[in-house]
């Protein structure tokens, strides 16, 4: 079957095979057991495992199966939904564990129409839950900065809370083609703050103008999430940034805490590709 990749090192078209991609120069690459491959150049590495290692891709999968993040999920749906044709080609790139990649194809599907679907991420261990997760979409190890991916090959693209890749992600999209780009609005996760931080900070919120593309309109979703016990606060925590810069005195006290109710606010960037580049 002819896959949504190409091939990392000549860019030739892959074929993907019960157990591994091959393009016609003879490259291959082996599919792992849950079906995703890894499509990322040794050389392209920054760290032996770049991404979420293992603790933190099963606090990922552990807080979102909850459905905590549903309010975002819908809301993508719908866009994506309202803003693809009958068949088209979709990229989630940074896609972790697949939460939002599985509620885009489903919702598409449900919606009568028949979506080819891709992911990618750094990480083989969040994306290992992906692939799991959602048989019928194709996952692999890469960059946003270097997509195995054809040049105007795909309708839509996904970036939710993963570096913008503006420039890589305008070579692989069709003209007109759309990108859903997700950032934590300025009160995101504001309670959460509260206790890690003496002086938390408020999300700093821009307008960025990208080349090559123009913005639609701004999507707000906003709620508040009640959670109930510890273990959901620290995955909450884990799969965080503030996981990785916060002072022990902070750890602490989230540690202490038995149950957190918190805002969640997020914006979604409704971008078009447009022909100004």
């Amino acid at each position: 079957m002819k896959s949504l990749f190409v091939c990392p090192v000549c860019a030739e078209a892959l074929q993907r095979e019960e157990r591994r991609y091959i393009c016609p120069a003879g490259h291959s690459f082996d599919r792992a057991k849950e079906g995703y491959c890894n499509l990322l150049p040794v050389n392209r590495k920054h760290s032996k495992e770049p991404g979420d290692d293992k603790g933190m891709a099963a606090a990922r999968e552990r807080f979102l199966s909850k459905g905590y993040y549903e309010p975002l999920r819908r809301e993508l749906c719908r866009l994506a939904v309202d803003r693809t044709g009958d068949a088209p080609t979709v990229l989630d790139a940074g896609c972790g564990e697949g939460y939002y990649t599985s509620g885009i194809y489903r919702a598409l599907r449900e919606s009568g129409k028949t979506p080819r679907m891709a992911g990618t991420d750094i990480s083989k261990f969040i994306l290992r839950r992906a692939a799991k997760r959602e048989k019928d979409v194709e996952f692999a190890v890469a960059s946003s900065y270097h997509l195995p991916m054809a040049a105007r090959s795909v309708d839509l693209i996904l970036n939710c809370f993963s570096p913008m890749a503006a420039e890589e992600f305008h070579r692989v999209l069709k003209e007109g083609g759309g990108l859903l780009y997700v950032v934590p609005s300025e009160k995101h996760l504001w309670e959460l703050k509260e206790i890690l931080y003496d002086r938390p900070y408020i999300n700093e919120v821009k307008q960025v103008p990208y080349e090559g593309f123009d913005e639609v309109e701004v999507r707000h979703v906003e709620e508040v999430i009640h959670l109930p016990c510890g273990e959901d606060i620290l995955a909450l925590f884990q799969m965080t940034p503030y996981f990785w810069n916060t002072p022990r005195e902070g750890v602490r006290r989230l540690e202490q805490q038995e149950t957190l109710t918190c805002r969640i606010s997020f914006d979604i960037h409704v971008f078009r590709k447009s022909g100004n580049k």
